[in-house]
């Protein structure tokens, strides 16, 4: 990755990997495929935002943690107890440590399970999708290395006209140098509704290491999926997360409600393809750095389809001498007539030291369209502050109402109650 690092997997490494976990040839030639391309592509390159001298090798492959089964008191304390849960898959440095789901969901022929598992038991049916449409392995050294090693994550598939109305949870926690190359993909058939909630954390002390993700949606005609995700890795953990959808359906809706927030320095792409004629697609985004964290985050909305509609709105608060970047993008590609593509970026600094930046961008190749965008980046409004503190409020009282009023059209615009809760907490936890 670097003259400097040693790459820490080898093609033995992946071999035996694959073969201790009883893949099927398909998904062993793709990782052997990957491996080889990881030092002739180049990393991304995301808008304003350099990466060269991150360490994306400074990881272990295999866990040297024992995933004991159960949930711990941390995972606990995002799902509730047992007796609580429905639809919940745990896992502990890529091992499943709990897995439940509702057996009527299995009767209609849900099928709610981990990546390991379902390459065995749905082998054509993963190899359809997987890397093959939304996302490639060979895009770049990233997502060439995510092919070659995953090592956790989950498949969701909802058959045609079946309506899940229980959300389906999935919590990934990592623990020391493991490096977690987490693989999500979900499929939704024709008039089928979905909605599922993921969390990414560190457990114990924070080490130094990587976690390299990516989500894959699918969503056909007429069908819907709700994504929720809280992402809260350490510190010490350097994140490239890479979240697409592809709504290929006619009138298919897509929903993204994302909490992006990482203590450490983070790239995160969110991508979706509005291909159905009426395809919908709606990303909030919000985040809060602190200390010295690096983070960039890109949103595309990409419209082909005839009257396809997409909507973005991101909110990100900077402390300390934190700095992020903020980028939107609506492409409205030729032929795609009537389509409406509609974005807001907003960015506060709460120090002299925070940076902040947001770059709207919109590319319109077709005519017949509607399109718009609003950015904004600024510091606290002091006569708020006085306001607030002449009324007897503390400074670090003020601060913090005056950053929940901030993030608040976005939290409150979260159409997953849960998600909406967790980042709350989350919230306040970061304000503190």
């Amino acid at each position: 990755m670097t003259t400097e690092t040693t790459f820490p997997v080898n093609q033995n490494d992946v071999t035996n990997f694959s073969k201790d976990r009883q893949e099927p040839q398909w998904l062993k030639d793709l990782r052997i495929s990957s491996l080889e391309k990881v030092d002739a592509l180049e990393l991304p390159k995301p808008d304003k935002t350099k990466i060269t001298n991150w360490d994306f090798t400074a990881f272990e492959f295999n866990s040297t943690v024992n995933a004991t089964t159960g949930l711990s008191d941390v995972v606990k304390g995002l799902t509730g107890g047992e007796d609580k849960i429905k639809a919940l898959i745990s896992q502990k440095n890529g091992v499943t440590t709990y897995e439940k789901i509702d057996p009527s969901l299995e009767q209609q022929g849900v099928i709610f399970t981990d990546i390991q598992t379902a390459v065995k038991d749905h082998s054509d049916l993963v190899e359809k999708y997987f890397m093959k449409e939304a996302i490639s392995y060979n895009e770049n050294r990233l997502t060439a290395l995510h092919a070659a090693l995953v090592n956790g994550g989950t498949f969701l598939y909802v058959p045609k006209n079946v309506e899940v109305e229980i959300p389906l949870q999935a919590v990934y926690s990592h623990e020391g140098k493991f490096g977690l190359f987490n693989h999500v993909l979900i499929v939704a058939e024709e008039n089928s509704s979905v909605t599922y909630i993921e969390n990414y954390i560190t457990e114990g002390e924070a080490v130094k290491t990587v976690a390299n993700i990516v989500a894959e949606v699918y969503v056909a005609n007429n069908a819907s999926v709700n994504f929720g995700a809280v992402d809260n890795f350490s510190s010490e953990t350097i994140t490239y997360v890479n979240r697409r959808g592809q709504v290929n359906g006619k009138d298919a809706k897509l929903y993204w409600a994302l909490g992006q927030m990482n203590d450490g320095n983070t790239i995160s792409e969110n991508t979706t393809y509005l291909v159905g004629e009426g395809s919908y697609a709606d990303t909030k985004t919000v985040s809060i750095g602190r200390g010295n964290q690096i983070q960039n985050f890109t949103t595309n909305v990409i419209h082909f389809g005839k009257h396809s509609d997409g909507q973005i709105l991101k909110h990100g608060v900077m402390k300390e001498a934190a700095t992020s970047i903020f980028n939107g993008v609506s492409k409205i590609e030729h032929g795609a007539t009537k389509a409406n593509g509609e974005q807001t970026e907003r960015v506060l600094m709460l120090s002299e030291k925070a940076r902040g930046d947001a770059n709207p961008v919109l590319l319109i190749d077709e005519d017949d369209v509607t399109a718009g965008h609003a950015a904004s980046v600024g510091k606290i409004d002091p006569v708020q502050m006085f306001y607030l503190m002449s009324r007897g409020i503390s400074r670090r009282e003020a601060e913090r109402l005056i950053i929940h009023g901030f993030l608040a059209p976005v939290v409150n615009e979260l159409p997953i109650e849960s998600v909406k809760e967790q980042l709350i907490e989350v919230i306040e936890r970061k304000v503190y």
